[in-house]
């Protein structure tokens, strides 16, 4: 037999259907179901947004079901593993993952359903273990707090260096982020850190000419 007569032959058995049994097909997807269920559990608790989206929560669970499924059954034919490539490569995602902790927990939910739909079982049991721990972990390390902002609105702009003045008594940090003049009147932003923050408020508000203060917190980076 010449090697092109093995190498046709041994092409044409990646065509021939490979058995799965039924007890493989349930043990795959029971282990999968769990640790999806551990995935759905930790993002529940690690997340820290105001609106929580139970709906991409409960999406984290499918999409780690249907990956082991198409793992599954590209094992099983060649023919099958071409076609699902053709028929993947046809969706488009238009939908914008806004928050890199988002795309983090869906790139975890997609890679247990390939490892355990290989049957690596213990693969995808330790790497969830490992990024929760890293997770969990990180997000524990004590960082910067983020600086505020003060809103001051200012009946006669000749006041602002009061106000400033009464800023830098209180805070160990203040920059002017915008200014606004307005028939008169002032509305100025100012980025401060302070601790005691009542009292920042009061000895603003009681520069003459000043109408109203408003300190306000954000979640935005912070810039060292």
């Amino acid at each position: 037999m010449s090697f092109r007569d093995v190498f046709k032959n041994s092409f044409l058995e990646g065509f021939t259907s490979m058995d799965i049994d039924t007890s493989k097909i349930l043990a795959t997807l029971l282990v999968v179901i769990l640790l999806a269920l551990y995935i759905f559990v930790v993002y529940r608790v690690v997340t820290r947004k105001t609106f929580y989206n139970k709906n991409f929560n409960i999406a984290l669970v499918a999409v780690a079901i249907i990956t082991a499924g198409i793992i599954l059954a590209m094992q099983s034919n060649l023919v099958i593993s071409l076609g699902m490539v053709g028929a993947l490569s046809i969706f488009r995602f238009r939908t914008a993952v806004k928050d890199p902790m988002d795309l983090a927990f869906l790139f975890w939910s997609i890679s247990v359903g390939i490892v355990c739909g290989g049957g690596l079982y213990e693969v995808g049991v330790i790497v969830s273990i490992v990024v929760t721990l890293c997770i969990v972990g990180l997000d524990l390390l004590p960082v910067a707090k983020a600086p505020m902002l003060l809103v001051v609105n200012i009946q006669n702009p000749d006041s602002e260096e009061r106000v400033l003045e009464a800023v830098r008594r209180v805070c160990r940090h203040c920059r002017v982020r915008s200014r606004n003049l307005s028939e008169g009147r002032e509305d100025m932003i100012v980025e401060v850190r302070v601790k005691e923050e009542k009292k920042l408020v009061t000895e603003v508000h009681a520069v003459e000419g000043v109408e109203y203060v408003s300190l306000i917190a954000h979640d935005g980076e912070v810039t060292f």
